[in-house]
């Protein structure tokens, strides 16, 4: 229900601007279909390799690499995971939602999402050039071991 009504809420703010400005709506329209159109390949390649992982996986295989018995050892693997995967927030939230879906442990997946999200081994070359080396370092391990603190904090309140 709140989905339709943040479509409906999206359409008529379409409507008012196109009332507004018929040019400039449909300049951002098809600048907004273009990054679609460049975003959409690698979109859809890592959903087809989320999928096919998740249908690889079998639950038992799942908890025993990442379930909620693993402890630190399944924290870590999920740590370094998370490190290195480029994957976005709409992508990742319902891939942590099949995990635990099939076995995974909440704290595993905690610091699986943190990493993913706060440390960009990837992107690292990237943010060396605008914040320097030093500072692109230490970003990355503070925010490497704040992700273990918050997997902790949520194994607490939730577990």
């Amino acid at each position: 229900m709140f989905t339709s009504a943040l479509y409906l809420a999206a359409f008529g703010c379409l409507i008012i601007s196109f009332y507004k400005n018929k040019r400039k709506t449909m300049t951002a329209l098809k600048k907004g279909v273009k990054a679609f159109l460049n975003v959409f390949p690698a979109f859809a390649g890592v959903l087809a390799l989320v999928g096919l992982t998740l249908t690889l996986l079998t639950p038992d295989m799942i908890s025993l690499v990442i379930g909620s018995g693993t402890g630190f050892l399944g924290m870590f693997i999920t740590s370094i995971v998370g490190s290195i995967t480029l994957i976005p927030g709409f992508v990742a939230f319902p891939l942590a939602a099949s995990l635990l879906e099939k076995g995974a442990g909440t704290v595993q997946i905690a610091v699986f999402i943190s990493t993913l999200m706060m440390v960009g081994f990837v992107t690292m070359p990237l943010e060396t050039k605008y914040f320097g080396k030093k500072e692109t370092i230490l970003r990355n391990i503070l925010s490497y071991i704040f992700s273990f603190i918050v997997a902790m904090i949520i194994g607490v309140i939730a577990g």
